[in-house]
């Protein structure tokens, strides 16, 4: 049986982002599902993840983007029989980390200097990317245009999603793959190489000159590691 895969975007984006690697992936007739991180909290986010994936029958290779591997790195690993983790543009987390601690752990992330803090009635706080901001700061490789587009249509996090301690990683009981931008402004390729390299990610790519948005960018060279990823329980 053909893995599905389950796609799980990351803060300032939403399931759109995933559209040029959906399309990608339908034309191999693979099962796909982008779905919705509520992106309020990590705990709680994994386990709208979790309970999405026990919904799933048979094998389910889950993808995530930056915030996003934060979620699929503590999604359940009794939630459905996951089979491959892949990191695009993505935090892996070790437990006790956040996303934020590893912001802070190698440098190059202009992220902070970017985010517009909201005070919610519920003592929370949303952060969304500065919309004259967005563009460089988000998809530098990116048409303006669209650009633009997703700057508008950003969803935003909560702080304490950032801040919120991961548990025992998933990465450490299923093969992962990784694939992120030489020109990450959020997440430093030093750093995504670090957390790739603790992973035992089975494949490690950088694309030359590539943003933070590699989904949006380069949805082939992101959909073909996915690919990669799902082919492997066809061959265990």
């Amino acid at each position: 049986m053909e893995p599905t895969i389950v796609l799980v975007h990351g803060a300032f984006a939403e399931s759109a982002s995933w559209d040029g690697v959906v399309d990608t992936l339908l034309e191999t007739s693979h099962p796909v599902i982008a779905a919705a991180n509520p992106l309020r909290g990590l705990a709680s986010d994994a386990a709208a993840i979790s309970d999405l994936v026990a919904t799933i029958d048979g094998p389910v290779v889950l993808v995530g983007h930056s915030y996003g591997g934060m979620v699929i790195t503590n999604v359940s690993p009794d939630a459905g029989e996951i089979t491959g983790l892949v990191y695009v543009a993505a935090f892996a987390p070790k437990a006790g980390e956040s996303a934020f601690t590893l912001a802070g752990m190698c440098p190059g992330s202009t992220l902070g200097e970017a985010l517009e803090p909201t005070p919610r009635a519920d003592g929370l706080t949303d952060l969304t990317i500065i919309r004259d901001r967005f563009h460089a700061q988000f998809c530098a490789d990116v048409p303006a245009a669209q650009a633009a587009r997703m700057a508008i249509t950003q969803r935003p996090v909560t702080q304490e999603a950032l801040v919120e301690p991961s548990g025992d990683p998933l990465w450490k009981h299923v093969p992962s793959w990784f694939v992120w931008g030489e020109e990450d402004r959020n997440i430093p390729a030093a750093l995504e190489h670090h957390m790739a390299e603790r992973a035992g990610g089975r494949r490690r790519i950088e694309v030359p000159g590539a943003s933070h948005a590699l989904s949006v960018a380069h949805p082939r060279a992101t959909a073909h590691l996915i690919r990669e990823a799902a082919a492997l329980h066809a061959v265990a």
